[in-house]
C-alpha cells in the first residue's frame, strides 16, 4: 500500500513541515542536498524494494498508513484470539508492550485502527528499532531497563526464531507463535498455535 501511495503522497505533501523534514533526512542519506523531489521518491522506492529499515522511510510510511486508516482503506489485521487475550491480560493487570521493526507511530496506527477497534489503551508502551535490532539481545536488555522488569518475569512472544533466540539470550521467557506451522518438538522455545494456549503467571 505505502509503495503504491508514496510517489503521489510525497509530491502533494513535500512542502508540509512533517514531510519536508523527512525529505531533508533522505537527501542527507543520499549525500545530495540538491536532490529533486522525484530523485527523493526514487530513493525511497528503492529502499522499499530492498526491504531497508531506514528511519525516514519508516516515518513516511507511518504518515501514508495513517491517511489510509483514516480514509477507511484498510484496518490493522489481528487474529481474534490475539485481540481477545490481550484484552483479558490487560484486565488482569498484566503490563503489555509492543516491540516491532515498524515505527512506534505505525504500531499505534495498527492497534488504533484494528479489526477489533482501538486497542491502544491495552498497552503500557511501544518499542521500535530505536531500541536496537530485534535479532540482537542488546535490544531486549534496553527494553527491560526501560520497563524496569526482571528478565525472568518477562514473556516475549514472536513467530520469528532469531528474535526468540535474542530475547532468550537477554534472559526473557519466550513463546513461539507457530499458528499452522509447528516446528520441531525439541525446540528450546515453547510453541503455541493460538493466544488461547498461552498461560501467564500472575
Amino acid at each position: 500500500y505505502s509503495r503504491q501511495q508514496l510517489p503521489d503522497y510525497v509530491r502533494r505533501h513535500h512542502s508540509e513541515p512533517q514531510v519536508s523534514e523527512i525529505v531533508s533526512a533522505v537527501k542527507s542519506l543520499m549525500h545530495n542536498s540538491a536532490a529533486t523531489v522525484e530523485e527523493v521518491i526514487a530513493q525511497l522506492l528503492s529502499w522499499i524494494d530492498q526491504d531497508q529499515k531506514i528511519t525516514p522511510l519508516k516515518a513516511l510510511q507511518g504518515l501514508i498508513w495513517e491517511a489510509g486508516y483514516r480514509n477507511g482503506d484498510f484496518t490493522g489485521h489481528l487474529y481474534e484470539d490475539a485481540a481477545r487475550n490481550l484484552r483479558r491480560w490487560h484486565e488482569q493487570g498484566i503490563a503489555l508492550y509492543v516491540f516491532s521493526s515498524g515505527s512506534v507511530y505505525a504500531q499505534k496506527l495498527l492497534f488504533g485502527f484494528s479489526d477489533f477497534g482501538d486497542l491502544t489503551p491495552l498497552f503500557s508502551g511501544y518499542f521500535d528499532t530505536t531500541s536496537g535490532n530485534k535479532g540482537e539481545a542488546g535490544a531486549y536488555r534496553t527494553i527491560l531497563q526501560a520497563i524496569n522488569t526482571p528478565a525472568a518475569a518477562t514473556l516475549f512472544l514472536s513467530d520469528i526464531r532469531a528474535e526468540l533466540d535474542a530475547a532468550a539470550t537477554a534472559g526473557m521467557q519466550t513463546t513461539w507463535l507457530v499458528r499452522d506451522h509447528p516446528t520441531s518438538p525439541h525446540e528450546v522455545h515453547r510453541q503455541v498455535q493460538s493466544f488461547d494456549d498461552i498461560v501467564l503467571a500472575q
